[in-house]
């Protein structure tokens, strides 16, 4: 009882410090609590890449929470973090009863409808213009946030070892990534790209 009071006071002062400026609290709450959460996640999807996309999303939300100073669950973080992780893999269900996993609202689904075995000559050379095409809309993001995504997406780095590549924290690294998605996908709708045939 006693080491489960020190935990929740721990947790409490990291999530204190990291309110008051501290990115590295963030970064020591992620790491102790990232495998059990990644492991929960998985045990209920049972696939890496899509467990990663919503292990990912899961601390966008929790750091969007932290800091517009809306997080009152005082003492209870991991009950609060498994229960955002839970609502995700709940609303990927949803989704995925009515639409095809590239159309999805997961971070990379726009990558991974590439390289399915089954395709046709035909459906290769639309998939190969589709890359083409997504190859030159990256190149348009700012630095920042291009260098994230290709480490993230073609050389299948993680956050902390983009973070550690780039200089910046791993708050900062997730910041990047997420900006560099949403402009990616204002730029294939911009340029009127269609990810499917």
């Amino acid at each position: 009882m006693a080491a489960i009071l020190s935990q929740q006071l721990n947790d409490a002062q990291l999530i204190t410090d990291y309110v008051q400026g501290d990115e590295h609290a963030l970064e020591m709450l992620i790491e102790k609590y990232q495998q059990r959460i990644f492991n929960f996640i998985f045990s209920k999807i049972h696939d890496r890449d899509l467990t990663e996309d919503i292990f990912q999303e899961t601390f966008f939300k929790v750091i969007r929470t932290l800091n517009n100073g809306v997080y009152n669950e005082e003492g209870k973080f991991l009950p609060w973090v498994m229960r955002i992780a839970h609502n995700l893999v709940i609303d990927h269900f949803r989704k995925s009863n009515r639409l095809p996993r590239y159309e999805t609202n997961d971070d990379f689904d726009i990558f991974q409808f590439i390289g399915n075995s089954e395709i046709s000559a035909e459906d290769a050379l639309i998939d190969e213009q589709i890359v083409q095409d997504l190859q030159r809309l990256i190149l348009e993001l700012p630095e920042d946030q291009r260098k994230v995504l290709l480490m993230r997406v073609y050389k299948d780095m993680s956050f902390k070892e983009i973070a550690e590549n780039t200089g910046v924290s791993i708050n900062t690294a997730l910041g990047r990534m997420r900006y560099a998605v949403i402009n990616l996908r204002k730029l294939i709708e911009a340029h009127q790209i269609v990810l499917t045939h």
